[in-house]
């Protein structure tokens, strides 16, 4: 599976948003790792047995770990989307699951919700590169030679 020019932008823009986010989260307060442990809480109801700041951190690492994976040219895009297929649907388990973020609909998102909608188009990422067909193969097509009547 090789590199294709679509795979180098949907890497490169998910990657470094990622990373940047992952970094971002470092030196969270404790009132932040604690509220973004509750609403992971609601997906994932073993997360609230976890120290928040502990919490905080393996988020962080988490990320920044994902995102050096898609901005790394020899890990396969394959294998990159497949991790941020697992992050993208854990955050989109959240969103579905926080109250208040969805619409009377449980789909669309409320004004409060709009933040995380954007995490569909990184799933969409994710199935793009995983079923994405790589590197294109050139092939020489035979010329067909014209029949003599």
């Amino acid at each position: 599976m090789g590199l294709n020019i679509a795979n180098i932008a949907l890497r490169l823009t998910s990657g470094a948003y990622i990373l940047n986010s992952g970094v971002g989260k470092l030196r969270l307060p404790a009132e932040v790792a604690q509220g973004l442990q509750s609403m992971t809480a609601n997906a994932i109801p073993p997360v609230e047995k976890v120290d928040p700041a502990v919490f905080g951190k393996a988020v962080a690492v988490g990320e920044i770990t994902l995102g050096a994976m898609l901005l790394t040219p020899f890990i396969p895009s394959r294998l990159a989307g497949l991790g941020l297929g697992a992050f993208a649907g854990s955050l989109l388990a959240i969103y579905l699951k926080t109250p208040g973020m969805t619409e009377s609909d449980g789909v669309r998102p409320s004004p409060n919700g709009v933040a995380m909608a954007k995490d569909f188009w990184l799933a969409g990422m994710a199935v793009a590169l995983v079923c994405g067909r790589g590197k294109a193969k050139t092939k020489i097509k035979e010329v067909a030679k014209p029949v003599k009547q």
